[in-house]
């Protein structure tokens, strides 16, 4: 099931996304269901989950895709988690003795800094170094403190994707810095929407591609992450509490702009897609901040 937040008419909702366009379910739940993140963090999150796919198999659409504008799947999470150098052979790109890291390099978001899907991410006047960085994003579902590896899958609701849009030289201003390059408003995307756990039959073989203007420049599986989806949780549950709606981007494959020679940085006009098997593709074109 594809469930996606939008906006339509300045009012947001949330729906289940079919071949002909959204089921608004956020209008006929309303109260306590009235975002998708209510209903993660409900008492009975699966019952509350049920009548979600109820209400979609059982009415017409209510938009089509073009008539709303899709946002975060959780636009306003706690936390917004980010994965550093999380692919094998991005060590290779790297070069600072990174190979064979004990743990996960770990940074924030905030919401700000991402739009949804088709929305324009913008380059701002400080910086043109802005780069692409497309990831897998895991939703939580379930609270944890100390998730055990093996019971990894019982705390996630689904997967969306990222684009972790990055201003290069922002992220060196200081010795252990790289916040500044990461939260520069509206500068990455997620979406388009998120789809629920049930449909994800293995984790360790999701694909992902990133392509500039149809050129592809990134492409990978979950099989060549250093530390794998069950182990991020585990990690990351090990000095916080995940809560239901937050955000864990997982890392990005080799091919970002900056590895090239010379740099191949985003301009505006360009179109950046972001594509993962079993969720979709997440589309961006670039445009100047004003």
């Amino acid at each position: 099931m594809k469930i996606a937040s939008f906006k339509v008419d300045g009012k947001s909702s949330y729906g289940v996304v079919t071949d002909d366009g959204i089921v608004d379910v956020g209008a006929r739940l309303g109260g306590d269901y009235s975002a998708l993140i209510n209903v993660l963090r409900s008492d009975a999150p699966e019952k509350a989950m049920g009548r979600v796919k109820d209400i979609a198999s059982h009415n017409p659409v209510d938009f089509s895709l073009n008539d709303v504008a899709l946002e975060s799947p959780i636009p306003f999470p706690e936390k917004i988690i980010c994965i550093g150098v999380n692919y094998g052979n991005r060590n290779d790109e790297y070069k600072d003795g990174t190979d064979g890291a004990q743990y996960p390099s770990v940074f924030m978001r905030t919401p700000g800094s991402l739009v949804g899907h088709e929305q324009n991410i913008l380059r701002p006047p400080e910086s043109e170094q802005l780069d692409y960085e497309g990831e897998i994003v895991v939703v939580i579902g379930k609270a944890g403190r100390r998730i055990s590896e093996a019971n990894f899958a019982d705390h996630i609701a689904g997967l969306s994707i990222m684009n972790e849009g990055t201003l290069r030289d922002w992220l060196r201003h200081g010795k252990f810095n790289v916040t500044p390059g990461k939260n520069f408003v509206a500068s990455g995307s997620i979406g388009p929407w998120m789809v629920t756990a049930d449909e994800i039959s293995d984790y360790d073989s999701l694909a992902v591609q990133t392509r500039v203007n149809g050129e592809l420049r990134q492409d990978d599986t979950t099989a060549n992450m250093i530390f794998k989806i069950p182990y991020l949780l585990h990690y990351l549950s090990s000095f916080m509490e995940l809560k239901p709606g937050d955000i864990i981007a997982t890392g990005t494959p080799i091919g970002a702009g900056a590895r090239f020679d010379p740099p191949k940085w985003l301009v505006p006009g360009d179109v950046v897609e972001v594509e993962v098997s079993g969720v979709g593709v997440l589309r961006n074109t670039i445009a100047e901040e004003s």
